[in-house]
């Protein structure tokens, strides 16, 4: 499998664990690739619901899935600042296909002004026990979400005012080329 180089576009797929197809966000510029991570750009973005609805992305946003964490996090730049919403999910895998994850329905949203709100709990109870997730993918993802409020409240990575500001302008740049 080829790693997608700074410029290129991939698409992103979100899986249920139970493996259906949840969304589909196509064409999302790749801005750097490692060994762990990725990060990206959705602007604009063509998103394809399981059920087949079809939406755009109306902002830009920065982001970013990592092979450690089971997370990702989309940094969407708002007028009014900067919102975030991160999925609590597999680490990715990427293929020839795209870029792949399986959802598990929990969500933290930070909002501009920083407030955090801790996201579809039911639906995540709910899914956990027709799709039957196992115990030790209920420890992970608690123990992710809180590894995902201490980069928050501590501003690391993606929750960085230059980092988000960084990976925008470099995005800038490549859009114009």
């Amino acid at each position: 499998m080829k790693i997608p180089k700074e410029g290129e576009f991939v698409t992103i797929q979100s899986y249920k664990h139970d493996g259906h197809l949840h969304r589909t966000w196509r064409d999302t510029m790749v801005l750097k690739t490692s060994e762990y991570s990725l990060i990206g750009v959705n602007d604009h973005t063509l998103v394809t619901e399981s059920d087949g609805r079809r939406w755009v992305t109306r902002e830009p946003a920065v982001v970013y899935f990592h092979k450690k964490y089971w997370f990702n996090i989309i940094a969407m730049i708002r007028e009014k600042g900067v919102s975030y919403y991160c999925n609590l999910a597999s680490p990715f895998l990427l293929d020839d296909e795209a870029l792949k994850y399986i959802d598990y329905d929990l969500d933290i949203k930070v909002f501009p002004d920083g407030e955090k709100r801790l996201l579809d709990v039911d639906e995540y109870e709910f899914h956990s026990k027709i799709m039957n997730y196992p115990e030790n993918i209920d420890f992970i993802l608690k123990e992710n979400v809180k590894i995902l409020v201490d980069w928050i409240n501590n501003e690391k990575g993606p929750f960085s005012d230059a980092y988000i500001d960084i990976w925008y302008q470099r995005y800038q740049q490549l859009a114009k080329k």
